[in-house]
């Protein structure tokens, strides 16, 4: 089950795993900006597309976007957020061929808004983030492995993987697909406008904050694309533009 529709039953569930259980996922700064709630977690990592991966691959660490997907009822502790990539990719090598480097970093954010305040330092960005810390863990049996990849497509369109043919023993022996836990982790978000000092916003200098918002268009067809655009891909196309159009009417 993907973040786009998780099961009541299951979000009652992962609601009651409380955010920050650790030391490593414990916010330090910004105390007033965390986020208690485990089903906004979930909601954030159904809006975003894009996730960032942080690993050591022993003499640097690096940081690489990453499509992932959620199974809120997945084999893993709070839940699994599956990745995928070529077997080829250094970082994927290093991560599977040494445990002590298996524990890794992944964030999710999505930038709501640009905050101008009366003043350099007040200035701000209005975001919704989150961070999983956890042992990543190679994805071998075939069936998790094709629900994982199915997940992967329907996160970015729902419903995509039913209409398209399975992947190929090559392909799948091309890809690495890695599970991590939901468990450790936890959330900021500020959405607000400025806070500024009493003194600057007597001075007269204008405050506010700019919304930002992803906004979907219409399809564009391939130059040899045969036939309508499928419902899939318009339902979601709509969807995206729908939400944008009420996201700028609060």
């Amino acid at each position: 089950m993907s973040t786009s529709a998780p099961a009541p039953q299951a979000a009652s569930r992962l609601s009651d795993l409380p955010l920050e259980p650790t030391d490593r996922t414990t916010v330090t700064r910004g105390r007033n900006r965390v986020v208690a709630d485990r089903t906004k977690l979930l909601a954030l990592l159904a809006d975003g597309l894009v996730c960032h991966v942080g690993v050591d691959v022993g003499d640097h660490p690096v940081v690489l976007p990453c499509a992932y997907a959620v199974d809120v009822d997945g084999p893993d502790a709070g839940g699994t957020l599956y990745l995928h990539g070529s077997v080829a990719a250094g970082w994927i090598r290093r991560l599977l061929a040494d445990p002590a480097h298996a524990t890794i970093c992944v964030t999710v954010t999505e930038l709501d808004g640009l905050v101008t305040a009366r003043s350099p330092f007040h200035h701000s960005m209005n975001y919704r983030s989150a961070v999983v810390v956890g042992r990543a863990r190679e994805v071998t049996d075939t069936e998790e492995r094709r629900h994982a990849l199915d997940l992967v497509v329907d996160h970015m369109v729902p419903g995509r993987s039913a209409t398209l043919r399975p992947s190929t023993r090559k392909e799948l022996a091309a890809t690495a697909v890695l599970a991590v836990p939901l468990a450790e982790a936890s959330m900021k978000e500020r959405a607000e406008g400025p806070v500024d000092d009493e003194a600057d916003v007597a001075s007269g200098v204008w405050g506010g904050h700019i919304p930002l918002r992803r906004v979907a268009v219409d399809p564009v067809p391939a130059p040899d694309a045969v036939g309508e655009v499928p419902e899939d891909v318009r339902a979601r196309a709509a969807e995206l533009a729908g939400r944008a159009l009420r996201a700028a009417a609060r």
